[in-house]
């Protein structure tokens, strides 16, 4: 994995049309941008987030910054096709499963592993889903996402004081509708829990850094 210094040089890499460094930055930023978008549009994250790395694709030549910068615009590029798609959603009716309905989720894979790492991963995007929208994206871009409070304000359009109080305010949120965090279990009895380690884990050092 590159260090985020040296992704300032891929981000300029990418701009002189190396494709191996898009690649990279590809891989590197996407995960965070789907799972983002999921929180917007559901399962329609796919769809925007190939939308928008066509515009990236695009525009890059045209952008200007570091790899921080980067982080910033692509998730812009993104929340505008997500709230295009919204507005057009508006035109017909739209069914939402339950949060319950994730517990109940298989994966395709041979594995429980792997079929619990799915539900974990749902679980968690289906919880921040349920917050105030504007605590929701808060709550993404700052901490999946990984942006500060002003930057996360300029996508937003508020002010970094009022990003850092909704981010705050949507992990205190989640912190209370989260089941209490079971006593430590012997290394061999040990299993991940689909409600409570991933979020209570990122939660608990988020609401630390923001305080």
């Amino acid at each position: 994995m590159v260090a985020p210094e040296g992704l300032d040089d891929v981000v300029q890499a990418a701009q002189q049309g190396d494709e191996e460094a898009f690649r990279l930055l590809y891989r590197t930023q996407q995960p965070a941008l789907l799972r983002y978008l999921r929180v917007l549009v559901a399962e329609d994250a796919e769809d925007v987030a190939s939308e928008a790395w066509l515009q990236i694709a695009r525009d890059l030549r045209t952008f200007s910054g570091d790899w921080d910068g980067f982080r910033g615009w692509t998730a812009t590029i993104a929340r505008h096709r997500a709230m295009d798609l919204l507005r057009a959603r508006r035109r017909r009716p739209q069914v939402s499963a339950p949060v319950e309905y994730l517990t109940e989720l298989s994966a395709g894979d041979d594995t429980a592993d792997r079929a619990m790492e799915l539900v974990t991963t749902d679980a968690a995007l289906a919880l921040i889903a349920t917050l105030p929208p504007e605590q929701a994206e808060a709550v993404m871009l700052r901490v999946v996402v990984g942006l500060d409070a002003t930057t996360t304000g300029r996508i937003l359009g508020r002010r970094a004081g009022a990003v850092r109080t909704a981010a705050y305010r949507g992990l205190r949120q989640l912190a209370a509708r989260l089941p209490p965090a079971a006593p430590p279990r012997p290394p061999e009895q040990r299993r991940s829990n689909a409600w409570t380690d991933p979020v209570t884990t990122s939660a608990a050092a988020a609401l630390k850094e923001m305080r």
